[in-house]
């Protein structure tokens, strides 16, 4: 059975409509309106109404980079919004990067939800979680609020910095920051022994690791999948594999984990979507996981 799954209850985000090739999404206080390449149908909200409702568009130059169109120059580039769930609360703050992104994505509460609520069932005290592919750190910071012992793992600097804020402002300490390519890290991990109770991947379809590795899914996320799975506490676990990749169904990522991880349980796989209050559906990529406690 494929699962659709969206989040329910993020009061600071809306995705307003779709289509077109575009998104017009509320964080917060602020409405984007930004690219969107699965949007192929057209707009169900008329040209003037996103017109009147957005306070900011971005405006593409190339296929990876372009700049914000302010409706007012007072807006800031720079704001902060908060998640919160039965389990935990965390604050992010987002910005306006040149490559259209804004420090979030939100079809990923789904799987906070998840993390939050699997940290807390753990028998095993400060249960120890490793987020691969991490970016500004959500979903760490959310393992972190849960009391898990978390270490987050991304090949971009300034992104690790990036989370490092969002630890400060959500007021919680010690996620351990490594930047790293993902697999390279969890190679020596393997070496050293090491074992996790929670393991998330949100791989990106192309990357780079921080000596010039190069991430193509396709090509490596076999690889990955037979070296993390090995990670694992035998005891109890959890795993998130997360794509998002125009070629990719929620039956390759069955099949990745089923060949790597033979003995699974609880193996729950689909796609997460974006339900915009215009009524359309957004997808926004595939989805496996898993996970196994301790019996009471």
């Amino acid at each position: 059975m494929i699962s659709l799954l969206t989040p329910t209850h993020w009061k600071d985000y809306e995705l307003i409509d779709c289509g077109d090739f575009e998104k017009l999404e509320r964080f917060g206080n602020l409405v984007l309106s930004r690219p969107e390449p699965q949007a192929v149908w057209k707009k169900t909200l008329s040209d003037q109404e996103w017109k009147k409702r957005t306070h900011i568009r971005f405006k593409g130059r190339s296929a990876t980079s372009g700049e914000w169109v302010k409706s007012n120059q007072q807006l800031p580039d720079r704001w902060n919004v908060e998640y919160q769930n039965d389990e935990v609360k965390i604050n992010l703050r987002l910005g306006l990067t040149s490559f259209k992104h804004v420090g979030v994505f939100p079809e990923q509460a789904v799987n906070w939800d998840y993390i939050s609520s699997s940290v807390k069932k753990f028998k095993t005290p400060s249960p120890k979680v490793l987020n691969l592919f991490a970016y500004t750190g959500a979903a760490s910071l959310i393992a972190k609020a849960a009391g898990a012992d978390t270490t987050h793992v991304d090949s971009i600097k300034q992104v690790v910095n990036w989370a490092n804020e969002n630890q400060e402002l959500s007021q919680l300490k010690d996620v351990r920051w490594v930047v790293e390519d993902a697999l390279k890290f969890v190679q020596r991990e393997l070496k050293r022994g090491k074992k996790y109770n929670g393991i998330i991947l949100d791989p990106p379809a192309f990357g780079h690791g921080p000596n010039g590795e190069k991430w193509k899914l396709e090509d490596h996320i076999q690889e990955m999948m037979h070296d993390v799975v090995q990670l694992l506490d035998e005891k109890e676990h959890f795993l998130i594999l997360n794509t998002y990749s125009l070629g990719f169904s929620s039956v390759i990522v069955e099949n990745l984990i089923k060949t790597s991880f033979p003995e699974v349980q609880n193996l729950e796989t689909g796609e997460l979507y974006l339900q915009a209050t215009s009524g359309i559906k957004l997808p926004l990529g595939v989805f496996g996981k898993f996970n196994k406690f301790l019996a009471d």
